[in-house]
């Protein structure tokens, strides 16, 4: 059972699985910095000023006027907290376009290595030594 499970581990899908993941973490990371920290001000400054993440909107209870997100759902009132909403749309968004780029940029890279090998392999061969003696053979019989 034992050498099993080894076996399982040391397969080359499951540590491309695993490194997929550890990339995928920090990746995650650097998105939700470039959101917060270039994307977010952006759109805040097209909106006025308006600090997007925090927007929200009380359904019922009471939240002390001019209250972060935070300060609100401590509050305990019920909150639809659109700004956070969009701006996890926002960061799919743009996590979905950066790996469709990188995954061109991949398949570009890829293609570009497998064709040369490709082309070499569909080249016709060209006649044999025996087709090309054969044919000098017809040509003298003809002279």
């Amino acid at each position: 059972m034992m050498n099993e499970f080894k076996d399982f581990i040391a397969k080359g899908n499951v540590m491309d699985m695993a490194v997929g993941i550890i990339i995928g973490a920090a990746f995650t990371a650097i998105v939700a910095s470039l959101v917060g920290d270039l994307i977010n001000p952006i759109i805040g400054l097209f909106m006025g000023g308006v600090d997007f993440t925090n927007a929200y909107a009380v359904l019922s209870g009471t939240v002390p006027e001019g209250a972060s997100l935070e300060e609100a759902r401590e509050s305990g009132a019920a909150i639809f907290a659109y700004g956070s909403f969009i701006m996890a749309i926002i960061n799919f968004l743009i996590i979905a376009f950066v790996v469709f780029m990188l995954v061109k940029q991949v398949n570009k890279i890829k293609d570009a290595t497998s064709k040369p090998e490709e082309a070499a392999e569909e080249a016709p061969a060209g006649p044999t030594q025996e087709e090309l003696l054969a044919e000098i053979l017809v040509a003298l019989k003809k002279a």
